[in-house]
């Protein structure tokens, strides 16, 4: 396996786009459909796909009603901008879900926030 793509149920795939540009750092473009889009790092890397909610009959993105989203998920993302993307998540949240601190587990920095759908996401810094 070489890549990983996860993809996520969302209300409102420009909405949520825009959010993860923006956490991102990204400049703001159209997600290529209404009902799914990917983010993709400046190499062509994707790191996430954004599906709406009850597109294509998939049965685990059928409707957020019958699935908790983010329930046993956390989206975790390592930045080489960790002080940049803090300043971008506090403009995006009105609170952090984890304040930065050191993480005994990737012996870097990290924080959390939730994202516009509930989504647990998790950035660390790239050592």
């Amino acid at each position: 396996m070489k890549r990983v793509w996860t993809i996520v149920g969302v209300r409102d795939v420009t909405a949520s786009f825009r959010w993860y540009q923006s956490l991102f750092g990204q400049p703001e473009t159209a997600p290529a459909h209404d009902y799914f889009g990917q983010l993709l790092d400046s190499d062509g890397t994707v790191l996430l796909c954004l599906h709406g909610w009850g597109e294509h009959e998939h049965p685990t993105l059928a409707s957020p009603e019958t699935a908790t989203p983010g329930h046993g998920l956390i989206l975790f993302f390592r930045v080489d901008d960790f002080a940049a993307a803090l300043q971008r998540a506090r403009t995006l949240v009105e609170r952090l879900e984890e304040e930065p601190n050191m993480s005994s587990n990737t012996g870097t920095m990290e924080f959390a926030l939730r994202d516009p759908d509930g989504y647990y996401v998790m950035i660390s810094a790239l050592s």
